[in-house]
């Protein structure tokens, strides 16, 4: 099932992507970032299709889109000592 990451701290809270989401899969967070104010939030179980028009329209590229079969990855590459 697709879904979004959203950078919390760099989000500026112009709500672009929350306007523009045709499933109203995102909303504004409770919480206060760095900046003073409310991140927009993916809402868990919205039926996100992938469309990615909130990483579209995000002036400030917070927006993630992971479809199917791909999710963000948290691990640091590894490096060799030779």
């Amino acid at each position: 099932m697709p879904h979004i990451h959203i950078n919390a701290e760099g989000c500026k809270a112009c709500m672009l992507c929350i306007d523009f989401c045709p499933r109203a899969c995102i909303t504004v967070s409770e919480q206060i970032n760095s900046r003073g104010h409310h991140p927009a939030m993916f809402v868990e179980g919205s039926q996100c299709t992938g469309c990615r028009i909130c990483a579209t329209m995000c002036p400030d590229v917070c927006i993630e889109v992971f479809r199917e079969g791909t999710a963000p990855t948290d691990t640091a590459q590894a490096t060799t000592n030779e």
